[in-house]
């Protein structure tokens, strides 16, 4: 033998691998060795195997019906000199007609509004109406390609189906209507009466569907707003950390900086409390969002105006001028600071009044904002790293659970994270075969948490129009992160360091 092994070794390999007996020596070796002999184990890599295939499977099923489900831009023109235009959200099909990508290439159409019809007849309609027209009835009844064929057939040149409620992606067996070629949209029923409204009963319409932006320019403005944010609270907090230092070193100042402090201290039962507190916060806004939103914008303006005067006279107090003070009540008070706080109540009534005012009101929203969570992370304060790792990990559990598995659990398959953050959409129409809902408009009511960080999308595309025309960043994905910067920041402090961790910690974030 020249491989250098025995017979017996040689037997043992050809032989077949047989389970052991149970209460044999090879049963205790293989629960020793994990519990699991060979064969069991490949029929459990086999089984995660078939889960993964089976995932795969599931999620490509969900993927493959959004291909058709395109969005797109509908382009109105008034009548009047300089002629008024305005753009409109619509869903097509992308598989049934391929609309232009910019308005060189666009055909113009005079819009027949007959929202008074459903088109489920030809003889709804006056012959001759529709000749060479763009024509706009309501959706129901009968299938978008049945309409198309009537349309079609009366000499429409394009069909805009109106719906009042939630817009669907457009899908039908087209295998029966090979002869339509009409191009065939969805629409909000309330952007055709704003047309009316705006532009008037003359209206020319086109379609187009411009492609998406490669890169999304208003997330670089949210990142650059909290990263500041962040790093800035995290300074903040370590500023006043110094503070307390100096003050418990000199007797003198102790019992002022004592008056003064307004820090809150989260202990892991502080944290644990918290964290259900949110909980339960969160349910109660998806079942009573149409109350309770009013009760988070006023809370939202009472602790964004306190922020924002904490903010702003910390600054303040660093001007050596405009020192004068009043006395009242044997109390004495700077008058500057008056004038903050009347101004810093101002703002907030203000963006009160004109808060779906979204062509400024935004700015004034991510001021607030910003203050509010400057002041969070400055006030609260985390004891030691354990409070942090307990804090972040149940609010990873928090995350996960209210985004991904709440899905499972709620009647219409919405995420109660999502559905409290954006609004809570209206009833929608149940979908049959391949008929994919895509998020568009919501029902009412139409107020909005106050409670994340906003910025206009700066590209214009069919998705500023059909989904949200802003980029959002929640409140708590800046708070969160910056409690454990500000706490790495007061380490530092206390430990004299040279900033090290509240630098890393802040590149971390990054």
């Amino acid at each position: 033998r020249t491989d250098g092994r025995t017979e017996k070794e040689e037997e043992e390999e050809v032989a077949p691998r047989r389970e052991p007996v149970k209460g044999s020596a090879g049963a205790r070796r293989a629960r020793a060795q994990g519990g699991r002999s060979p064969s069991s184990r490949r029929r459990t890599m086999g089984a995660a195997g078939l889960l993964w295939a089976a995932l795969w499977a599931a999620l490509w099923a969900l993927l493959l019906p959004l291909v058709a489900a395109a969005e797109g831009i509908l382009h109105a023109s008034g009548s009047g000199v300089p002629p008024v235009t305005k753009d409109y959200c619509i869903i097509y099909n992308s598989n049934w007609v391929s609309l232009p990508k910019t308005l060189d290439n666009a055909t113009y159409r005079t819009l027949e509004n007959l929202t008074s019809t459903v088109l489920c007849s030809s003889a709804e309609v006056p012959s001759g109406l529709m000749k060479d027209k763009a024509v706009v009835v309501m959706k129901g009844n009968c299938t978008f390609l049945e309409k198309a064929r009537i349309a079609q057939s009366l000499g429409a040149k394009m069909l805009l189906i109106a719906s009042k409620s939630r817009l669907s992606a457009i899908s039908d067996n087209k295998t029966d209507f090979e002869d339509v070629t009409l191009p065939i949209a969805l629409i909000r029923y309330n952007d055709i009466v704003d047309m009316q409204l705006v532009l008037g009963n003359e209206v020319n319409v086109t379609l187009y569907s411009p492609p998406l932006p490669e890169f999304d320019y208003s997330m670089v403005v949210i990142f650059l707003i909290a990263v500041f944010t962040v790093a800035l609270g995290g300074y903040w907090s370590g500023v006043a950390e110094l503070e307390n230092l100096k003050a418990v070193a000199s007797p003198g100042e102790r019992e002022t900086r004592w008056k003064k402090e307004e820090n809150v201290t989260f202990t892991p039962v502080t944290v644990i409390l918290f964290v259900v507190i949110c909980c339960v916060m969160l349910v109660l806004l998806y079942f009573f969002y149409k109350w309770l939103v009013y009760v988070i914008i006023s809370v939202f303006c009472l602790a964004s105006a306190m922020s924002l005067y904490n903010c702003l006279s910390a600054l303040i107090g660093q001007i050596p001028f405009g020192q004068c003070r009043i006395t009242c009540s044997n109390k004495t008070i700077e008058v500057r600071l008056i004038f903050l706080a009347i101004f810093c109540i101002a703002a907030a009534v203000v963006w009160a009044v004109f808060r779906n005012e979204d062509r400024w009101a935004w700015i004034l929203q991510d001021i607030l904002g910003v203050a509010f969570c400057l002041n969070f992370i400055k006030t609260l304060k985390m004891p030691n790293f354990k409070s942090c790792v307990i804090l972040l990990g149940l609010l990873l559990l928090y995350d996960v659970f209210f985004v991904f598995i709440t899905p499972f659990i709620t009647k219409n398959g919405a995420s109660i994270m999502v559905e409290v953050a954006a609004g809570p959409f209206g009833n929608s129409e149940k979908s049959d075969g391949n008929l994919v809902e895509v998020p568009t408009e919501r029902s009412a009511p139409h107020e909005k948490l106050p409670v994340v960080i906003r910025v206009p999308r700066l590209e214009h595309s069919a998705s500023t129009l059909c989904d949200l025309p802003f980029s959002l960043l929640g409140f708590g994905d800046i708070i969160v992160p910056g409690l454990l910067v500000a706490y790495c920041r007061r380490f530092d402090v206390q430990t004299r360091s040279s900033s090290v961790y509240y630098i890393s910690c802040t590149i971390g974030k990054l």
